[in-house]
């Protein structure tokens, strides 16, 4: 009964999990359609490999008790084959900044799992230790990968306190501005009209202060 309940729990989610990565299908057919990335980020879809390549080496033999975490090398295969698929298409109608962008972003995060990969090979000699460190980095890029979107809304959200604190200097130093301007056309005034006064009666002198 517990091993027809834990299978019927994987095959649910790795039924999520494939819908989930095939969810920007529609995204690249309008990519490829109009033939350009209408300038959206990469970044989510090159994690999103990296994600599906770090879970399904922590479900392989090498790293897992023989094959006790099968399910996660089928979802995470599956995905392999639609993130990477998404990341070519990208490449492929980005501008030439952003095909440069793809690289300076696909060769670390590529980095990454062949370090990860050679560490848990060749380092620990028991899957204890090996599904510890892979399990470690996965989730760490499974967090990266659900907060990456966040990417669009990143320069707004620093942008906006930026431009509150931008605003309020603004208003204090305007006022201080205009009260030194004031200040200075009142006494620029009153020398012009102690200067008229000297020219006009020679000296000016009482009659001048009275006025």
């Amino acid at each position: 009964m517990v091993e027809t309940i834990r299978l019927g729990v994987a095959v649910m989610g790795n039924i999520a999990s494939v819908s989930l990565y095939a969810a920007p299908i529609t995204t690249f057919r309008r990519v490829i359609r109009k033939k350009s990335t209408e300038e959206f980020s990469c970044i989510p879809y090159i994690i999103g490999l990296l994600n599906c390549l770090i879970f399904t080496w922590y479900g392989l033999p090498v790293v897992s008790n023989k094959w006790e975490n099968f399910p996660l090398v089928t979802v995470n295969g599956v995905g392999i084959v639609l993130e990477l698929s998404y990341v070519l298409i990208y490449f492929c109608y980005a501008s030439s900044k952003g095909k440069a962008k793809v690289a300076m972003i696909a060769i670390p995060i590529l980095l990454v799992f062949c370090i990860t990969v050679t560490v848990s090979a060749f380092a620990f000699h028991d899957n204890e230790h090996r599904k510890l460190l892979v399990g470690s980095v996965g989730l760490c890029v499974s967090v990266a990968m659900y907060g990456s979107p966040l990417v669009a809304m990143g320069p707004s959200v620093i942008g906006i306190p930026l431009s509150i604190l931008q605003l309020a200097l603004h208003c204090k130093y305007r006022k201080r501005s205009v009260q030194e301007s004031n200040k200075e056309d009142l006494e620029k005034g009153n020398l012009e009209k102690v200067e008229l006064c000297e020219l006009g009666n020679g000296g000016c002198g009482k009659e001048c202060d009275n006025s």
